[in-house]
């Protein structure tokens, strides 16, 4: 579960998306339509967008170690999310065994702290990637563990779109990723074909 709040403005401008419905599938995301996390500077942006840690949690000590480590559990959770019909491969099990191996961390501890108004707001320390690694494997093994989350994984339908994401629409019948990308695809392919067809 994500410890913070989406802040959509810092990761709009890396074109970051939050919508699978789970933040472990939100990370595999990051690989379409090409790599995403190709910086220290997004994965700021990816790890403050995607809640892990509330707005303003100092990341300045994050460097390119934590790219590997997110790219590598980000490999790990896309073999379990795609294994899933089968999981009977040594590649499934070593990384079934790695997400067990990081959801062991303990995420990152927040704390109070009163402003000036009196209000309390929630902060973290500077938090560690093995932290915030072990909150991401923990809701991967939380995700494959939910027969219903699991029954509700889809595969987008939109032309060679790869992103999976959680169906908690009305009756189900979520089809694509995003209504507005793959959806929006989809609508004007189908319109094109349509005035094509006339035209003939």
């Amino acid at each position: 579960m994500a410890l913070g709040t989406v802040s959509g403005a810092s990761s709009s401008a890396y074109d970051l998306r939050f919508d699978a419905g789970r933040i472990c599938l939100d990370l595999l995301a990051t690989t379409h339509p090409g790599e995403k996390l190709d910086s220290v500077e997004v994965l700021h942006a990816w790890i403050t967008g995607s809640g892990l840690v509330p707005p303003g949690t100092p990341l300045t000590h994050a460097d390119a170690s934590w790219l590997v480590g997110f790219r590598e559990l980000r490999g790990h959770i896309g073999r379990l999310v795609h294994g899933r019909l089968s999981p009977t491969t040594p590649p499934y099990d070593r990384s079934l065994a790695r997400v067990n191996e990081l959801a062991r961390t303990a995420p990152p501890a927040p704390r109070a702290l009163r402003r000036e108004d009196g209000t309390l707001v929630r902060e973290l320390d500077p938090p560690e990637y093995p932290a915030l690694l072990g909150a991401i494997a923990r809701d991967t093994v939380e995700l494959l563990t939910d027969p219903v989350a699991r029954a509700s994984l889809r595969q987008c339908e939109g032309d060679n779109c790869p992103i999976v994401y959680v169906d908690s629409s009305r009756g189900r019948r979520r089809r694509w990723c995003s209504s507005e990308v793959c959806g929006n695809r989809e609508r004007v392919a189908r319109h094109r074909r349509r005035a094509a067809l006339a035209r003939a």
